[in-house]
């Protein structure tokens, strides 16, 4: 196979110095060229069109938002974006996400060459991801079925314990997905538990978009937080999240600990959790990503009577974590974006 044609747009020296150099050690990849800002890398982008760019956010001349913009609008290219750690970063990251990035890789301002290359493999599997994406799932709304009606009004939903609980793992296109089934969802839904790979301070963040946008209540998990009705608490990045039955309710554990399946926080640990956890109250669902993190986690959750679910190849950006989870046997079914929503309804009274 040809490898993948990748150019570098950041105005930082370094980066395009150590990314080239970390890059062309990499037998799949192939660096065709590196460009200060996005009018030169257009220039150079004629000659040879790029598979995969990786794009800084902050630069002169054009910013990367508003060459990803036209990007998407004259040839879409799947980007995967280079942000600083930072609060004004992480908020362009995301907007950048909803725009049809693909994925983000992060660089802090000061010890950047070391960060890059203890960071390497990150980029790499980014850069491979999205060379499979499937961009038309990033910037496609599908229709959403229609949801069952439950007898609770929002009020009392959120006044009621559940003894259901929803969790949900992703990656790659994700923040998408997730925006798809967590905007249509009422309050009366059952509590949700969601890992979405991210990096650090860029979920909370996330977390915060989400609540503007949705009808439930949506924060960045801290350790003790209650698992309930019309709440979906996402785990930080960089820390896992466990689900723990405490009494009659479900609170959330945030730990450290070394990566799982090459992830922190780990779709796999949510879900071995839930497992233990829930059992057969919970429902478990496997979205879009490239991997195999959470086919396992979810397969234990099945055997332990939970309901599961995976995302169909037709609807998602990187048929990877899916597709292994259904190899597996972990998937009890395989439904498209549109469809889960009213599966995560159905969950609150054990229907579907």
């Amino acid at each position: 196979m040809k490898p993948i044609a990748v150019m570098i747009v950041d105005d930082s020296a370094v980066v395009r110095q150590v990314l080239s150099a970390l890059l062309a050690e990499q037998p799949d990849i192939e660096v065709i060229g590196v460009a200060a800002d996005p009018l030169f890398a257009l220039e150079k982008m004629q000659r040879r069109w790029p598979d995969v760019v990786v794009l800084d956010v902050e630069m002169p001349r054009m910013d990367g938002l508003t060459f990803l913009r036209k990007l998407m609008a004259e040839r879409p290219t799947p980007v995967v974006i280079c942000s600083t750690l930072t609060e004004a970063g992480a908020q362009t990251t995301l907007q950048a996400l909803a725009e049809g990035a693909v994925s983000i890789v992060t660089k802090p301002r000061m010890g950047l060459r070391q960060f890059l290359i203890d960071s390497r493999q990150e980029l790499v599997h980014a850069i491979q991801g999205a060379a499979r994406a499937n961009l038309g799932r990033l910037t496609a709304r599908p229709a959403v079925s229609a949801l069952p009606a439950l007898p609770l009004s929002g009020t009392q939903a959120m006044l009621h314990t559940t003894d259901r609980v929803v969790a949900i793992g992703t990656s790659t296109g994700g923040t998408q997905a997730l925006e798809t089934i967590l905007t249509v969802l009422p309050r009366t839904c059952p509590g949700l538990v969601i890992v979405q790979h991210m990096p650090e301070r860029f979920t909370k963040a996330f977390a915060e978009r989400l609540d503007r946008l949705c009808q439930i209540e949506i924060r960045e998990a801290e350790d003790g937080d209650r698992v309930m009705p019309g709440r979906a608490l996402i785990a930080p990045g960089g820390r896992h999240m466990l689900l723990q039955r405490s009494g009659a309710q479900y609170r959330v554990e945030i730990r450290d600990g070394p990566p799982v399946s090459r992830h922190r926080p780990s779709v796999d640990v949510l879900f071995r959790s839930a497992a233990r956890a829930a059992g057969a109250n919970a429902l478990g669902i496997i979205m879009t990503g490239m991997g195999s993190d959470g086919a396992r986690g979810l397969k234990e959750m099945r055997d332990a009577g939970a309901r599961t679910l995976a995302q169909d190849e037709a609807t998602c950006v990187v048929f990877g974590m899916p597709r292994e989870a259904v190899k597996l046997g972990a998937a009890e079914q395989v439904l498209p974006l549109g469809e889960i929503p009213g599966a995560i309804v159905a969950a609150r009274t054990g229907r579907g």
